[in-house]
């Protein structure tokens, strides 16, 4: 396969809402490049960028699936993404390594929540946007609506470089505003006619034509004062001026096409071989340090790995982005992260599942590698000697989260290993043993997200598994001072054990005075793991308890705080004064002092209050207009705090502080709510008291499972 230099590669992202076209339009540039001969369906299960099996069963994309074409003395590399924000981790990684964003909006609908989140992404790293109006052969396909849903969303910078001539069934004209000429397709798609515009179309294309001039001379000086002195610009010119307005964000192009009729697509392609950006004219990539990395095919050489996925009877492909210098085969790297060497068998052009073996890639290319042993999406090779870090993509936190039961008992400690394994191929599901709950947490962007990542550890890793609510990570606390005391005894023969605590437990603030109620021998001051403080004073005067036992009152403490007298949850925010207790001279021992801190500590406990904390989280929902009553009434019966109302472009941002236990399953039910028209994302933000029933509720809940 030729290899291209990085002055004629482009790399394109295809982004859009479910059902939009992107799979259709992907598979439809793959044909008018013939780098195959015959388009699938997704009727058909055969097409090019969705083969997983569970992207055939159901239908839509799971993945993100790196393509290429070769057009006229260019390649593009195409990144085929799902449309769905449970997978915005394979949105976000194409995001990064992508040059330029081609948004599929569906010529019916218009723009769709997943645009407006789409479209956050591509603002986020500021890439340049061009939208493709697909599926014009819809019978409800209607351009100057979507058109227009497209310039009241994201302002004047929408600008047309087509229209349709007709829509629906019939669709087969497009007037083309750059070069301004009517296309007219043959019945089967394909190669267009290019024809004379109507007479009856004359007036409106001269007039968005000027329009398209005028835009693009407003990106450079030059052309500007060329403009002013001509009234024109030439096609050529026209390009240069749109190009700089696409790298500054400053246009964004809009065509029209049926990618299921193969009309409109080539033209596309035309305008991104000679207008998007290459790697080289694109914002660099930069190091963990700030560093800009220069797009130079004679650096150093730095690869960014933005995908890895296990492929059955196939081995772990890891897909790239050169950022600097060449890649070729055999070459040796090391893993900025790990300092692990890696060595490059073989490269790869991948299109689906079909790989293409290359020699040599460079600066600005895709592509991948099998069978890296300890390389994972997100990580850096480089040369050695020099030694660099891309900055890794921040992914979006978890919104939803269940506890994972294996059905038979041999298969936990293998679930665990397995899960882990899922995670450095997908960053967005996070996984970890909770040794507070006691369970297998695992935290995903969505429902659907959890159903792919349950299918795979059923289908192929043959793990059959259980997803629970999980457990709610609560906090004991008190809420005023008391006195308790313990004494341990015990005789069975031989030594015995004897040790007898007096102390006095507190709430705990920052930056409250020291206890002035007994004299202080020592202190030590505690940062929890699990958060919020223990204060532990030593206070014994007259040696009625040895020092050398204080440290194990201390331990029995702790171990206490680590189960809660309520909940059985960790205990936070106390502080702790042993003044009083008593020792034998031959029976006392660490282990008696130890149990008899502990069960003081427990007693006094229990007579001070004891308070049930729960987690609360920064809610941030956005929702139209018109359902934002639905959505704030449903917030409100899962105890939701409203802070403030937001506006952003046409949709409502309600911010609310919620508790984790009322956010179970929320994400179907906000998908309910809104038909799937609105989106959230949360943070946590502090512990609160929980309300007195609740408390007790849950306590008399713990009392009835440890009766059991």
């Amino acid at each position: 396969m030729k290899i291209y230099d990085d002055k004629h590669i482009k790399n394109i992202a295809l982004l859009g809402a479910p059902k939009s076209g992107k799979t259709l339009l992907a598979e439809d540039m793959l044909f008018e490049a013939g780098i195959i001969h015959r388009r699938g369906t997704i009727e058909g299960k055969n097409t090019i960028s969705d083969y997983h099996e569970i992207e055939h069963e159901r239908g839509n994309s799971v993945f993100a699936t790196p393509l290429h074409t070769e057009w006229k003395d260019y390649k593009i590399n195409i990144i085929d993404t799902p449309g769905f924000d449970d997978f915005a981790g394979e949105m976000i990684a194409s995001l990064r390594v992508a040059d330029t964003c081609v948004v599929v909006i569906n010529a019916y609908q218009g723009v769709e929540v997943s645009t407006e989140l789409i479209w956050n992404y591509a603002e986020r790293f500021n890439k340049p946007v061009l939208f493709a109006i697909n599926q014009m052969d819809h019978p409800k396909a209607d351009f100057e609506s979507t058109l227009a849903s497209l310039k009241n969303h994201f302002g004047a910078k929408v600008v047309q470089m087509q229209y349709p001539l007709n829509q629906g069934p019939d669709f087969n004209e497009i007037i083309d505003l750059l070069k301004m000429v009517l296309y007219r397709f043959p019945a089967e798609g394909g190669k267009p006619e290019k024809l004379p515009i109507p007479v009856s179309e004359k007036e409106k294309a001269e007039r968005l034509h000027n329009e398209l001039v005028e835009k693009a001379a407003e990106n450079d000086e030059k052309l500007m004062e060329k403009y002013f002195e001509q009234g024109t610009l030439d096609e050529d010119e026209m390009r240069l001026g749109l190009k700089e307005g696409m790298i500054h964000h400053d246009v964004f192009p809009v065509f029209v096409m049926s990618a299921k009729k193969n009309m409109g697509t080539g033209r596309m392609m035309g305008f991104i071989d000679n207008v998007a950006p290459t790697p080289r004219e694109s914002k660099p990539e930069y190091t963990i340090e700030g560093k800009e990395i220069p797009c130079d095919p004679n650096g150093p050489t730095v690869l960014f790995v933005f995908k890895s996925h296990l492929e059955p009877n196939l081995g772990k492909l890891t897909f790239f982005k050169v950022i600097s210098g060449e890649v070729t085969s055999n070459s040796e790297l090391i893993n900025s992260q790990t300092g692990a060497i890696e060595r490059i068998h073989q490269l790869f052009i991948m299109d689906g599942k079909n790989r293409t073996t290359v020699d040599k890639l460079v600066a600005g290319d895709i592509g991948a590698t099998l069978k890296l042993k300890e390389t994972y999406t997100n990580q850096t090779l480089h040369a050695k000697g020099f030694d660099v870090t891309v900055n890794p993509i921040e992914f979006p936190e978890p919104r939803v989260r269940v506890a994972v039961i294996a059905k038979s008992k041999n298969d936990n400690e293998k679930i665990g290993e397995v899960l882990g394994k899922i995670h450095q191929e997908d960053p967005t599901l996070e996984v970890e043993y909770s040794k507070e709950l006691k369970q297998l947490i695992l935290s995903a962007q969505g429902e659907l997200h959890l159903t792919v990542c349950r299918w795979f550890l059923e289908n192929t890793y043959k793990l059959n598994v259980d997803f629970i609510t999980p457990r709610i990570s609560y906090r004991e606390t008190i809420r005023k001072p008391a006195s308790a005391s313990y004494r341990h005894k015990k005789q069975s023969g031989g030594a015995g054990q004897f040790g007898e605590v007096y102390l006095k437990i507190e709430p705990y603030t920052e930056g409250m005075p020291e206890p002035d109620e007994f004299p202080i021998r020592g202190k030590e001051v505690i940062d929890l793991e699990w958060g919020g403080k223990l204060v532990f004073y030593n206070c014994i005067v007259g040696g009625v308890i040895d020092a050398r036992f204080i440290p194990s009152i201390l331990k029995g403490v702790m171990e206490k705080m680590e189960e809660g007298p309520i909940t059985g949850s960790y205990v936070r925010d106390v502080r702790v004064m042993v003044h009083d207790g008593k020792m034998h001279p031959v029976d006392s021992n660490d282990i008696s002092f130890k149990i008899a801190g502990m069960m003081a500590f427990k007693d006094a406990f229990m007579r001070a209050e004891p308070q049930l904390l729960e987690p609360i989280y920064d809610l941030e929902v956005r929702v139209p207009e018109e359902i934002m009553g639905d959505v704030m009434g449903d917030l409100q019966t899962r105890r939701s705090l409203i802070m403030g109302i937001d506006t952003n472009g046409n949709y409502q941002v309600i911010k609310a502080r919620t508790p984790l236990a009322e956010l179970d399953k929320y994400s179907n039910s906000l998908r309910s709510l809104s038909q799937g028209r609105a989106s959230f994302s949360q943070k946590f933000v502090d512990y609160v008291p929980v309300p007195f029933d609740l408390q007790q509720r849950l306590a008399k809940d713990l009392a009835e499972v440890e009766a059991v």
